[in-house]
């Protein structure tokens, strides 16, 4: 039986008084108790689809023709055509919430700040299923279990703020788990999340289908979560179904032009020394980018590293005191004796799970962030610069020779400057050239990320996600620095436009001999970027080894779980979720004994494993044994 059968379902938006289609003629089903995928990039129309199965489709959008037949397992004779119910009337209330349940993609934005996690399920009950409200609070409670909360009780109390992402979607989850809908929806589920957390949460997804019976219909790009949970695949493309079939024939005999080339548009562990990533559409082609000058070039060969890291330590106090001094504090070490070499031209990968510390110590190689320890050298070809202790006009000086390529690009572009503005803007502080010669140099930054330079004129939000993120690349090659700092540039990004961004970084690093220190949470996308890779827990490298070593030889416990996790793109190759990281990979109780430091022995130290392969653990362990 389906419970969802989609039927030449057209979806239109009226906007400026201009009708446009966005949806035209899809036709898909959901049986019950399978995991059906919608594949697709931004813009597919695969949310828009989702809004009009819940009946959440913005003001300006309608439903122009088709069915959306959905067959309750508690009616299965009286199916429900949800096209035809009044956007707001009570049926489509009925089953919003209650027989259809949605998990969003921002938890943080679909979770209220102001009211806590039990009060938010609580309300979703009592609106579908009316329960005294002791009871209501064991149900609750009894769910929260379910979904991997250790304390429900005290979880019950607290604020979606004071949660992690991978808690946020557990409660999202059990929110819309706690009438035991028929159907869920799972619009990019796991996209905003590490990949030991995006292995719990959709292991905690299977385990709960089997346990309730439901079906899902997962919506995602990433084609290594639909190859590790989908029994059936629809593939979109501009409102269009492109392909569609068993998980088996998608993965093993793709037939669609766009089908072969969103899969060869993805990075992966096997790809060999050179290759690169097939962009599904090239973006405007560039001409190569202004070479380094001559003295640059000779300062690249020097032995000397660019950045040297050592001891860095960053401590955050959290809490509150009273007026009498006492109150309830608690110290957080984000960041505990890291240190670490960047050479010139080389990209250093940084990896770790959120919360680990890789983007506090960015903000400290920035000067955003004060540490409490440590010492940063900067070797600017002449003599090493003391970046901590630089200040006033030294620091401004100094500002140029290090940039940083932000995780959203839309955040991070105002929305009330122009492109020319945006690009100009560092020129300007830092007394670039004049006029003219700055109008030159923002064109040819235009010209060097490939967009066409007519569009200097436009505002960022004309933008795609994409075409932003080259702007942001732009900018933070305007004031030609030594090293650029990419704090998760392509996490946001669809498949097809990483491809593009992360072919651009590679193009120019090789053009203009550019250093990279590159933080990333997705293994496959560092793998492709990276030189060097370095491993971060709990505020530590843990870690640090060339990309072929680190992938082929992981020694830390920690870096094998990180593995472990990765879901791929093949079939042959299927996630072990149970084994993925039991208990939370930075859990160092899970570690073997020989990586956990001893309160009463010696601290933990880097062991030398050869070929610049260094782990951290007790001083005279034998790893390789361990290994």
């Amino acid at each position: 039986m389906d419970i969802l059968r989609i039927i030449d379902l057209h979806l239109g938006f009226t906007i400026h008084g201009l009708a446009r289609d966005v949806v035209k003629g899809v036709s898909l089903r959901v049986p019950a108790g399978k995991t059906v995928a919608l594949v697709g990039e931004s813009g597919s129309g695969k949310s828009v689809i989702s809004q009009a199965i819940m009946g959440l489709l913005p003001r300006a959008g309608a439903i122009t023709g088709g069915e959306i037949l959905f067959r309750d397992p508690l009616a299965p004779d009286n199916p429900i055509d949800i096209a035809s119910l009044p956007a707001e009337g009570k049926e489509i209330r009925s089953l919003r919430g209650g027989r259809i349940g949605m998990i969003f993609q921002e938890p943080m934005s679909s979770l209220s700040p102001v009211h806590t996690i039990g009060n938010q399920i609580e309300e979703a009950l009592q609106l579908h299923r009316p329960t005294p409200k002791p009871e209501a609070r064991a149900l609750i409670e009894t769910m929260l279990k379910r979904v991997g909360f250790k304390d429900p009780a005290r979880a019950f109390g607290l604020y979606s703020f004071e949660l992690s992402g991978g808690l946020r979607q557990r409660a999202m989850l059990a929110m819309a788990l706690i009438c035991k809908p028929a159907l869920l929806i799972a619009d990019e589920p796991t996209t905003a999340l590490d990949v030991t957390i995006q292995a719990q949460v959709l292991d905690l997804m299977r385990d709960l289908q089997a346990e309730m019976g439901m079906a899902i219909l997962l919506i995602t790009h990433d084609l290594g979560v639909v190859a590790n949970m989908a029994d059936e695949v629809v593939v979109i493309y501009h409102g269009e179904i492109m392909e569609s079939g068993p998980v088996e024939d998608i993965f093993r005999r793709p037939r669609h032009p766009y089908l072969k080339a969103l899969l060869k548009a993805s990075p992966h562990f096997d790809m060999e020394e050179g290759e690169r990533l097939v962009a599904l559409r090239e973006a405007r082609p560039r001409p190569p980018a202004a070479p380094r000058s001559v003295e640059t070039l000779q300062h690249a060969v020097e032995a000397a590293p660019l950045l040297s890291v050592r001891g860095l330590r960053k401590a955050y106090t959290t809490g509150s005191r009273s007026f009498f001094g006492k109150g309830t504090q608690h110290t957080v070490l984000a960041v505990d004796d890291v240190g670490f070499d960047i050479r010139r031209g080389e990209c250093l990968g940084l990896v770790g799970e959120s919360g680990c510390g890789k983007t506090t110590v960015s903000k400290i190689i920035m000067r955003a962030v004060t540490p409490d320890a440590g010492t940063i050298r900067f070797d600017d070809g002449q003599a090493q610069i003391d970046v901590l202790g630089l200040e006033g006009e030294d620091l401004r000086a100094f500002r140029p020779r290090v940039q940083m390529i932000f995780q959203d690009p839309v955040s991070s572009l105002s929305p009330r400057m122009t492109v020319m503005s945006i690009l100009r803007e560092p020129l300007a502080i830092h007394d670039k050239g004049h006029g003219s010669e700055q109008t030159a140099r923002v064109k040819a930054l235009m010209e060097d990320v490939g967009l066409d330079v007519r569009f200097l004129n436009r505002y960022p939000h004309s933008f795609s996600g994409g075409q932003r993120q080259r702007i942001g690349i732009a900018r933070a090659l305007a004031l030609d620095p030594d090293l650029i700092i990419c704090d998760e540039p392509v996490s946001a990004l669809d498949v097809s436009v990483q491809a593009q961004i992360l072919n651009l970084l590679k193009d120019l690093q090789a053009e203009r001999g550019l250093t990279f220190l590159f933080i990333s949470h997705n293994l496959a996308v560092v793998n492709y970027m990276a030189d060097r890779i370095a491993v971060m827990a709990n505020g530590r490298i843990v870690e640090i080894a060339p990309r072929r070593a680190l992938f082929s030889r992981p020694m830390h416990p920690y870096t094998r779980a990180l593995l472990k996790s990765v879901p791929f793109a093949d079939l042959d190759r299927k996630l072990d979720f149970k084994l993925a990281a039991p208990g939370g990979a930075s859990d160092a109780s899970h570690w073997a004994p020989a990586f956990r430091r001893d309160p009463d022995g010696e601290a933990l130290t880097h062991l030398a494993l050869g070929e610049g392969h260094y782990v951290l653990a007790r001083p005279g362990a034998d790893i390789r044994e361990m290994a």
